[in-house]
């Protein structure tokens, strides 16, 4: 059961059976707000196979990704970091999937009295600002197409599937640009070889290859969670 999501994979196994009986595994559809804006922080999220946002809405509509949240991670840290509410950032289902759900005031008890608990979240929310600063840098310094690629490679490293099922509409607003880029970088990348894009699907290809067309980013993520919260068993 552990293994379905990393973070809780890490946690020592008393620790894990302590906090079983509060697990409750939930189905997520794609697009379901989870937490809006100055809600106050009630349950938290371990992502199994669905993969989750942290967006940021604007005063004209407009909506960018500024974290992703899958099978490594936790959504609703803020519940256990002194404040039970966000005042700007949003929760919404990008993936649709499974995930355990928990009240933020059993773990808010258990992060209090165990050490062990503390150090694992506190050392994810170390890796969680490092992948907020790293994609601040990355959509601030890097073209589309690598930051598209950066994108499916964390999101295809987040469900453990080549097979996304995403919009290209979904995806613009995540990337924070207009449609129309994404569809030309899509194209581009269908004709190269490196992914198939049908039916609100995306399916990667040549894992390989879209690592090279990438930035930096991805791997310098990858390596920083790596560190943090143990490698993942990986092909090749």
């Amino acid at each position: 059961m552990t293994a379905q999501n990393r973070l809780l994979a890490v946690l020592p196994p008393e620790l894990y059976e302590k906090l079983a009986p509060n697990l409750k595994r939930v189905s997520l559809e794609q697009g379901t707000i989870l937490h809006h804006p100055g809600e106050t922080i009630k349950d938290l999220y371990f992502p199994i196979d669905c993969l989750l946002s942290i967006t940021v809405t604007m005063t004209d509509g407009s909506t960018a990704e500024t974290g992703m949240v899958g099978n490594r991670e936790v959504i609703g840290v803020n519940a256990f970091m002194g404040g039970r509410e966000t005042t700007q950032t949003e929760y919404i289902v990008q993936m649709a999937g499974s995930a355990f759900k928990v009240d933020a005031g059993i773990l808010l008890e258990e992060f209090d009295r165990n050490k062990k608990l503390r150090d694992v979240l506190l050392r994810y929310v170390q890796a969680l600002i490092a992948q907020i600063s790293q994609t601040t840098g990355c959509n601030s310094l890097h073209v589309l197409e690598q930051r598209l690629a950066r994108w499916l490679l964390e999101a295809q490293d987040r469900v453990d599937s080549d097979d996304l099922k995403l919009t290209q509409e979904f995806l613009s607003h995540m990337l924070g640009v207009r449609r129309a880029g994404v569809t030309q970088a899509a194209q581009k990348f269908q004709e190269s070889g490196l992914i198939r894009y049908y039916r609100g699907r995306v399916q990667i290809l040549d894992q390989r290859r879209l690592e090279a067309t990438s930035c930096e980013c991805f791997r310098v993520l990858r390596e920083e969670y790596d560190r943090l919260l143990g490698g993942k068993d990986r092909d090749g």
